[in-house]
């Protein structure tokens, strides 16, 4: 079986035009419902299969399109409205195609608010089947205000997530600075692997499942640069704490990076064994989302090392795709 690990719904224009409704009129005329009909996010869904066939792809494990989920908006109430529609979206599609649909639930993640505001949306899409959680290390969204992935602010979190034993796909989302979403993409997961490494967040959290996509931002690309950074920091190291490398092992990773000579880099780097296949199909963009033949041409990688990248590992880190 070829499960992939990133992918985003795929609604219709409809359920979109919910957030401008929301955007405009505020909390002013309550929660209001998505435009969406069941048979047009239906009809959406089995457009996703479609794509799916063509480059025989079994199963996607799938979860709202970050960039659109408006976290720094205001108020913070319509936030939750917003991602709570997104979920429920996905549940839908998932209900309908539960074998070739998982779903990955977003966090109603406003900027400021503590992340325990988070919780009752995670219980209730738990409740339901979804599989994992969407995390947005950065729900300011360029303004800079929110703490980085190490900080206490984020604790609660991470004990709630080992407790239900539930990985989070640390997914940046919009950026309203002077980066574009892609930028701001690469630039958040790099600060947030360096700033869990630094803070021995694992070291806390031994159990933590944290999938970074896109191959990590630029640590794997850039390591040389961020070990000697890691040892100016302790340049006392004691003995027990782990290497740069030993640590950056303890996350997860997928292969949305498109060419064969990066995704090299980020298996010689992290191992097979860390790596989860995703293509983000549809978004990224027709044939480069085609990547099963890329790692199938890897001649560094095992049959045994392809069948845990294409499958074994994501079941191994959602281990409710089992149920």
């Amino acid at each position: 079986m070829i499960i992939d690990s990133h992918a985003h719904l795929v609604a219709p224009d409809s359920f979109y035009s919910l957030w401008t409704s929301l955007e405009a009129a505020g909390t002013y005329h309550g929660r209001m419902p998505s435009k969406a009909t069941d048979e047009e996010l239906l009809t959406s869904a089995r457009r996703q299969i479609t794509l799916m066939d063509e480059v025989g792809t079994d199963m996607q494990v799938t979860s709202p399109r970050p960039f659109v989920l408006k976290h720094s908006a205001r108020p913070g109430k319509i936030v939750h409205w917003w991602v709570e529609a997104n979920n429920d979206a996905i549940a839908t599609q998932v209900a309908a195609f539960p074998d070739r649909l998982r779903g990955i639930c977003a966090l109603p993640q406003v900027a400021g608010e503590p992340v325990s505001t988070f919780f009752e949306e995670l219980d209730r899409n738990l409740e339901r089947g979804f599989v994992g959680v969407l995390l947005n290390p950065d729900p300011s969204e360029g303004a800079g205000t929110t703490p980085v992935m190490g900080d206490a602010y984020w604790y609660p979190l991470y004990e709630r997530l080992v407790e239900r034993d539930v990985p989070a796909l640390l997914h940046p989302a919009a950026c309203y600075g002077r980066e574009s979403y892609s930028e701001h993409f690469i630039t958040e997961e790099s600060l947030a692997i360096n700033s869990m490494i630094r803070a021995g967040v694992f070291r806390d959290f031994p159990d933590l499942k944290i999938i970074v996509p896109h191959g990590g931002g630029s640590v794997p690309y850039q390591l040389g640069r961020w070990i000697a950074h890691d040892r100016g920091l302790f340049t006392a190291k004691s003995d027990d704490r782990e290497t740069f490398v030993d640590t950056l092992k303890r996350f997860w990773f997928d292969t949305c990076l498109y060419t064969q000579e990066a995704l090299e880099l980020l298996f010689a780097v992290v191992g097979a064994d860390r790596v989860l296949f995703g293509t983000e199909r549809p978004g990224s963009g027709g044939s480069l989302e085609d990547l099963k033949p890329v790692i199938e041409k890897i001649p560094a990688l095992s049959d045994d090392d392809r069948r845990a990248v294409l499958e074994g590992n994501a079941r191994q880190v959602y281990t409710r795709l089992n149920n």
